[in-house]
């Protein structure tokens, strides 16, 4: 270390270079032990806003949808299983002309 520089006046006070002197060296002892003040840590994370409470809620009512239709096509296909698929193609409309 080089410390202070010194005056170039000769009539400069010799405490004067020392007081210099010594707030130098305190000044590179604190550089050489100063530390990163960065902070790397991670970000905090609110847990409300990654839980997405209408995003829940639709998917819910999706689901909820999809099950009522497949108890619905289930029951269909019960009620066909039961009467053996017996279709009813008898036409009892009569024919009208018109006059």
């Amino acid at each position: 270390m080089h410390g202070a520089p010194r005056l170039t006046f000769p009539c400069a006070s010799e405490y004067l270079w020392h007081a210099r002197e010594k707030a130098y060296q305190d000044h590179r002892r604190k550089v050489q032990s100063a530390q990163p003040l960065v902070d790397t840590r991670t970000p905090l994370t609110f847990h409300h806003l990654h839980l997405k409470l209408k995003r829940l809620k639709l998917e819910e009512e999706r689901l909820s949808v999809i099950e009522r239709d497949n108890r619905l096509l289930l029951e269909k296909v019960a009620s066909v299983m039961r009467t053996r698929g017996q279709t009813d193609s008898k036409n009892n409309s009569k024919h009208r002309s018109r006059k």
